[in-house]
């Protein structure tokens, strides 16, 4: 008799940010069963809440997409900071743990201090340089600690997609206002194109098998400036505003930017034979959705 196939029935949190809105404009392309929530209709830093809504939808897989990312703002709001990346994640992973759910946490480059000059492995020292990658890695460290089974972390960076905020939509908008722009040139490392990054996900899931948590690293591929980015932003679109370079100090910002956060990706590419698509090419699906490549 043929195996039985197994039903995947996946909660996904955070499903209104960027990740979470690519994963569900994704859904429909796979034989899974999805339940998106937001912070309206679960409660992620309660673990009561969580598993009923896990136990009720019998779900076997959470995606946590949900994290708070206002970089700088984490500087003055440590207590949320610390109540969604790490309180939540631990809740997340105890009720994993307990009903055998197989738990993929999005984490973040920011838990490097930025002064490597070759690309992160994951088992690099971690040095978060503010509260949000500080809280970021002991949302890492919690999960770790619990350790539910057929569970990693992806680490990420410089996400953006066609949804919501992010940088991308930031130039295309002021490369439209002004004549000229100064986008920093010493900061290192490689956009994330959340619909890649969703594919990767997605296409994993499956293959996930391990008793001790693993971390992954996962960005497209190259490597760039911020400055790059913009340039190549404004190309694409054709948009007729000039990019100047930068330093990272006539940019004061509250919390500190790592310098190099290039982040090598071999072993989840290994791992799960999966191809990571070049930067350019995630740039131009994502600005032809947009409507803004020209």
């Amino acid at each position: 008799m043929p195996s039985e196939k197994k039903t995947f029935n996946i909660l996904v949190t955070g499903s209104n940010g960027q990740l979470g809105s690519e994963i569900k404009e994704l859904s429909s392309n796979y034989d899974y069963n999805f339940f998106f929530t937001d912070r309206t209709n679960l409660d992620i830093t309660s673990k009561d809440d969580i598993k009923s809504s896990c136990e009720k939808n019998s779900i076997n897989v959470i995606i946590n997409c949900a994290a708070y990312t206002a970089v700088d703002k984490a500087e003055t709001d440590i207590e949320n900071a610390d109540l969604v990346n790490r309180k939540a994640v631990k809740k997340l992973a105890l009720v994993s743990q307990e009903l055998n759910i197989k738990l993929i946490h999005i984490s973040t480059d920011y838990v490097f201090d930025g002064k490597n000059f070759k690309p992160y492995c994951e088992e690099y020292q971690t040095n978060p340089q503010g509260i949000y990658g500080k809280t970021k890695l002991d949302g890492e460290n919690e999960m770790i600690n619990i350790n539910p089974k057929n569970s990693i972390i992806i680490r990420t960076s410089w996400v953006y997609s066609f949804y919501g905020n992010n940088f991308v939509k930031t130039m295309l908008r002021l490369g439209k206002e002004k004549e000229s722009l100064g986008v920093i040139f010493d900061q290192v490392g490689t956009p994330t194109y959340a619909k890649d990054l969703a594919i990767t996900i997605l296409d994993i899931i499956p293959q996930i098998q391990n008793s001790k948590l693993s971390i992954y690293n996962y960005s497209n591929e190259g490597v760039l400036s911020w400055y790059d980015f913009a340039k190549e932003i404004m190309k694409m679109a054709k948009l007729d505003c000039k990019i100047n370079p930068i330093e990272t100090f006539q940019y004061p910002t509250p919390a500190k930017r790592p310098h190099f956060s290039l982040l090598n990706k071999s072993k989840i590419k290994s791992t799960f034979n999966i191809e990571i698509p070049y930067w350019k090419d995630g740039l131009d699906d994502c600005l032809k959705r947009l409507g803004e490549r020209k």
